[in-house]
């Protein structure tokens, strides 16, 4: 078996079927989906939270929006028609997990453990899950406000977004007529209900496993490495992960549906998720869920911030990514035009012969890219090239620079 072989990355059990939009046959396999998540964020917080009665809130949206925009049509669900799928897919997420999982979930447990055996020591239990717990608020109350103020600017230009939009691939939903500040508000409402799913997992970490402040020094540097470890081996997870959300249709209709149901912006990101798929990659996939709370809460700051902005394929409207950015990153052409490609979609652009000025010097743009961050997620978008022969230079990428130079001023 070689790393870069289809018939690992592309095995499926099941039927495939590539899917990337709803139609109103979904319907009540949506209605599942939802009645699921609401019961994870019931389960995971509590029936008297706040963040309960926020999701069980959105949950009800979610619902409404799809009927309106979607229709309904009652037809038997998919988990009647194909039970099998369902076992299929934690199969799925089981033979997908990596190393690094297994390693942060250990530390984990054996922080319990010396914390268990030793009780007479200054652990201080208490206190780290106080601060975990004002952490864990810190950071949805701050990723929060910033998708609001995304969603402000969307609002104030939602004529843009609009003529955007029906210049690509969203012109099928987008229309001269369509409400585009309902679908404004419908990618904003998929991108706070997602995030509080997706971080249910380290809320329940926080609440029912045990941290030390005697080990919070090793423990944070021991997560450090392992995140490193981590960054090297996820685009081969995302890949699969990603590719099964697409081809299995009962992954695209209970897990990633909901991150293609709405408009191409940072305001639907969190991490690359759907609702339920959220809870399930950060309890079966990553291992940041374990980490020390003082680490966990800035690798999950770090990077749903960083996707939001990596998910804002509408130029002229805030968050603004550059060319530049838009040159060397297609997951543009994912949600503007086919499946591919699925892994994370970098290149590095960098050309050094290219890049050195006049007196032989490297220019800035060179030498700004991180070398701690391995070539498996700098040039991600190899893996495709190899499982799919997905082609760098295509239409829906080069259809996306010309808005970038229309708009992006």
């Amino acid at each position: 078996m070689t790393r870069n072989d289809p018939s690992v990355f592309h095995k499926i059990y099941g039927t495939k079927k590539p899917r990337v939009v709803y139609h109103k046959k979904d319907f009540v396999d949506y209605t599942l989906m939802i009645f699921l998540s609401g019961l994870v964020v019931l389960v995971s917080y509590g029936f008297h939270s706040a963040m309960s009665r926020v999701g069980l809130a959105l949950c009800a949206w979610m619902l409404a929006m799809f009927a309106i925009r979607h229709g309904i049509e009652y037809t038997a669900p998919l988990i009647l028609r194909r039970p099998q799928d369902f076992v299929y897919m934690f199969a799925y997420k089981l033979q997908n997990l990596k190393s690094v999982y297994f390693m942060a979930l250990g530390l984990l447990l054996l922080e319990n453990a010396l914390i268990a055996a030793t009780p007479n020591l200054p652990h201080h239990v208490e206190l780290m899950r106080r601060v975990a717990l004002y952490l864990f608020y810190i950071h949805f109350l701050f990723i929060t406000v910033y998708r609001t103020v995304i969603l402000a600017d969307h609002l104030a230009k939602k004529e843009v977004v609009r003529e955007v939009l029906m210049q690509t691939g969203w012109k099928r939903t987008v229309k001269e007529k369509t409400n585009i500040g309902v679908e404004i508000a419908h990618a904003y409402c998929t991108g706070v209900l997602t995030h509080i799913i997706l971080i249910a997992p380290w809320y329940l970490v926080i609440s029912y496993a045990k941290f030390s402040v005697i080990c919070l020094p090793l423990t944070c540097v021991i997560n450090i490495i392992l995140h490193l470890k981590w960054v090297r081996v996820l685009n081969a997870w995302f890949y699969r992960d990603h590719w099964l959300g697409h081809n299995s249709e009962l992954e695209f209709l209970f897990l990633h549906g909901p991150h293609h149901d709405a408009i191409p912006s940072g305001l639907i990101a969190v991490a690359e998720n759907g609702l339920l798929e959220g809870f399930l990659r950060y309890t079966m996939g990553f291992p940041e869920t374990f980490y020390n709370p003082v680490i966990a809460f800035l690798t999950y700051t770090y990077e749903i911030t960083l996707d939001i902005k990596d998910h804002q394929y509408i130029p002229g409207v805030f968050p603004r990514l550059s060319r530049r950015e838009m040159e060397g990153y297609q997951h543009s052409t994912h949600h503007y035009g086919p499946l591919e490609p699925y892994s994370l979609g970098a290149r590095e652009l960098d050309d050094e012969a290219a890049q050195r000025t006049a007196d032989g010097k490297v220019s800035a743009e060179l030498k700004k890219t991180p070398k701690w961050i391995p070539e498996e997620f700098r040039n991600s978008i190899k893996l495709d090239e190899e499982l799919t022969g997905f082609q760098w230079d295509n239409a829906t990428y080069r259809k996306t620079l010309s808005l970038w130079d229309k708009y992006q001023t």
